[in-house]
C-alpha cells in the first residue's frame, strides 16, 4: 500500500490518503471478527465484500470522521439474521478501531446483504 496525499498538500495524488487508509482499518478489523464469529456459527462465508463510505468534519484541522457508513455483502450459506449480529457484535463491540473512532466523536452506521452462492 502507498500512501500519499494531494498535490495541493505537497504530495504527487498517488496511493491512499491516511484518513481513507483508517477507513480500510475499520473494514479490515471488522471483516477479521465478523469472519471469525460466523464461523463460530456454522455459517459457511464464501465471500465478504465491505463498502466505506464517511464524511469528515467541514472547516476544521483536525478534519476527523463524524459519520461512517459501512455495507458488507456476505456470500454463502448464510443466515441473515447471524450474519446482522456478527457484524452488530463487531462493531459494537470488539472492533478497536471502531471503539476509537466513536470516542473521537464518530457515529457509524451499518447494513449487510446476504448473498446465497
Amino acid at each position: 500500500i502507498t500512501m500519499d496525499t494531494s498535490t495541493e498538500s505537497g504530495g504527487s495524488d498517488y496511493g491512499i490518503r491516511p484518513m481513507q487508509g483508517l477507513l480500510m482499518s475499520l473494514g479490515g478489523c471488522s471483516a477479521i471478527d465478523v469472519l471469525n464469529i460466523m464461523s463460530k456459527q456454522r455459517q459457511r462465508v464464501d465471500d465478504l465484500s465491505i463498502t466505506i463510505s464517511g464524511e469528515r468534519e467541514e472547516n476544521r484541522i483536525p478534519s476527523l470522521w463524524k459519520i461512517i457508513d459501512l455495507h458488507f455483502e456476505i456470500s454463502g450459506d448464510i443466515d441473515i439474521a447471524k450474519a446482522n449480529h456478527a457484524v452488530s457484535i463487531s462493531i459494537e463491540k470488539y472492533c478497536s478501531v471502531a471503539e476509537t473512532l466513536r470516542r473521537a466523536g464518530c457515529t457509524i452506521s451499518w447494513t449487510v446483504t446476504a448473498l446465497h452462492s
